[in-house]
């Protein structure tokens, strides 16, 4: 092999080359597009910002799981693949990294950290904010996120009871071994059990944005409520009212493999997936 097909083929695999350290996993196309993006994001963005970066994902390669690929918990940063969750996180830090002035990767994981652990600090397995309402509560004491207040007329309650994780520690990998690591998971659902939190049934997602529906804001994060047992939510992604005057769901989906504003409209959505109760909506905090 000559020199010049040899150096394109270093270039083309260093591209995908893992690192792993300070706690971190990441590959050298991740730190680049961190990077990137928020060089573009200075330049082009509009608010809220976070909206704007979740655009720029659009596209993204849909995969489940993406942060079960360690043996013991480390900060996975991935743009080359994202989850719901993983997508969520990575537009909100995006966002506070650029509110804070900086395009710096490492400021990034900074953020990313804060964001994805309980108190924004990664401290094992079960330091991660695996239920969206530990998520809420964590970014709520952080102020970065707030869980808007739904009226009555339009919202109902849901009781909480969480214990599908300590329930079955054999479905993920980093517990299924770990007793101490279950019992912290046992300990913090605890911390929930029997509250109450409010959402919007799918029944009330069919109104039009000058309607008391319109307490939600382009870029609000919306919770899917299910009625799985043991759980809180089983999706998000953020809301967007679409031209047709109704609410639509930006998230990481399943169905569509990749990151879509999703064609039809939440209340459709809801429709065919049974176990969707309705959602819970979570504002972004100014950057």
């Amino acid at each position: 092999m000559n020199n010049g097909k040899w150096r394109k083929c270093v270039i083309m695999l260093s591209h995908f080359l893992i690192f792993s350290f300070s706690h971190s996993l990441f590959a050298q196309t991740d730190s680049a597009k961190v990077v990137h993006l928020l060089e573009q994001g200075r330049r082009e963005a509009t608010t809220p910002l976070h909206l704007w970066y979740a655009r720029q994902l659009i596209g993204t390669p849909y995969v489940a799981q993406t942060l079960e690929v360690n043996k013991t918990e480390q900060l996975v940063v991935n743009l080359r693949e994202l989850d719901c969750t993983t997508f969520v996180e990575t537009a909100i830090a995006l966002a506070m990294t650029q509110g804070q002035g900086s395009t710096r990767f490492e400021d990034y994981k900074r953020n990313l950290t804060r964001i994805r652990y309980r108190d924004g600090r990664l401290d094992g397995y079960p330091s991660r904010n695996h239920y969206f309402t530990q998520w809420i509560s964590s970014n709520e004491r952080q102020g970065i996120v707030r869980e808007r207040s739904l009226p009555a007329a339009i919202s109902t309650t849901q009781r909480l009871d969480l214990h599908y994780m300590s329930l079955h520690p054999e479905y993920y990998p980093m517990l299924r071994n770990d007793k101490d690591a279950q019992q912290l998971i046992r300990k913090y659902e605890r911390e929930s059990e029997g509250r109450t939190v409010r959402y919007i049934p799918r029944a009330q997602l069919n109104k039009a944005k000058n309607t008391t529906l319109g307490l939600i804001e382009d870029g609000d994060i919306l919770a899917i409520v299910t009625k799985k047992d043991g759980l809180d939510t089983s999706h998000i992604g953020f809301a967007v009212w679409g031209k047709d005057g109704r609410l639509h769901l930006l998230n990481a989906s399943q169905i569509h493999k990749r990151v879509v504003l999703e064609p039809m409209t939440l209340f459709d959505y809801m429709g065919k997936h049974p176990s969707q109760l309705g959602i819970r909506v979570v504002e972004k905090m100014k950057e």
